[in-house]
């Protein structure tokens, strides 16, 4: 009866070191932090600086609009059609995870087997299932 009043039968179930190792790892992310807060501190200071100590005399030709040397033409706010947006974001999805196969079955080209042979096909087949949709909805067309 006494050991259940100290407290020593439950100190089996209830580690001793666990606020120990939570304190550890929350210590590991200090860096991280300090990076952090010097990053966002220098970037606040540089900015504060150039609006404090910079020149603040606007003219017509600062003021205006540059074209990379060619004269504006008309106005910038001219629409786009919406294709070319879907068409960078079907390339953005497609393009991306091509790039993840190739990693992939490096790091696993001993390991995968047959059973890395069928979760590549699996992963090729609905990648393949997604260009048809698009190809069939004619996201892929230029009219």
């Amino acid at each position: 009866m006494s050991d259940l009043a100290s407290g020593s039968a439950w100190a089996p179930l209830v580690p001793s070191r666990a606020v120990g190792r939570s304190e550890r790892v929350l210590a590991s992310y200090f860096p991280i932090l300090v990076m952090l807060v010097m990053a966002i501190g220098f970037a606040v200071t540089m900015i504060l600086l150039s609006s404090f100590t910079g020149r603040k005399r606007p003219s017509a030709a600062k003021e205006s609009v540059y074209e990379c040397g060619s004269l504006p033409v008309g106005s910038a706010r001219l629409r786009f059609d919406v294709k070319f947006y879907v068409v960078a974001i079907l390339f953005i999805l497609f393009d991306l995870e091509v790039v993840f196969l190739w990693p992939w079955a490096v790091l696993h080209a001993g390991q995968l087997k047959l059973a890395g042979l069928g979760t590549v096909a699996l992963f090729v087949a609905i990648l393949l299932a997604g260009y048809l949709y698009a190809w069939r909805k004619g996201a892929l067309d230029w009219e």
